[in-house]
């Protein structure tokens, strides 16, 4: 939250965050999601790096997935949740 905090004071166009969920308590996970949506609506645009695929479904508008340096898939966050077969190819995971 500080890190995040003090990134927001030079009042960036862009907030880039790799994987900042990590390793945390499920309530802290939340604060930080509550927060992050409250900062993409105030119209920064968040660049995130993340294995939580709930967190990622949250915040994103579109979904990457890069395999071996090269972007392998591209979604908007509707057609990724719905595409139960690259999730199992790329992540082995289904979402619930």
């Amino acid at each position: 939250m500080l890190a995040i905090g003090r990134a927001l004071m030079n009042d960036p166009k862009l907030l880039m965050l790799d994987e900042p969920v990590e390793g945390l308590a499920p309530v802290i996970v939340e604060e930080i999601v509550a927060q992050l949506k409250t900062i993409k609506a105030a119209g920064v645009a968040i660049l995130l790096v993340e294995q939580n695929l709930e967190v990622c479904t949250q915040l994103a508008d579109r979904h990457y997935i890069i395999e071996q340096g090269a972007v392998v898939y591209s979604a908007a966050n509707t057609a990724f949740l719905a595409d139960e077969a690259i999730k199992d190819r790329y992540l082995g995971v289904g979402l619930v």
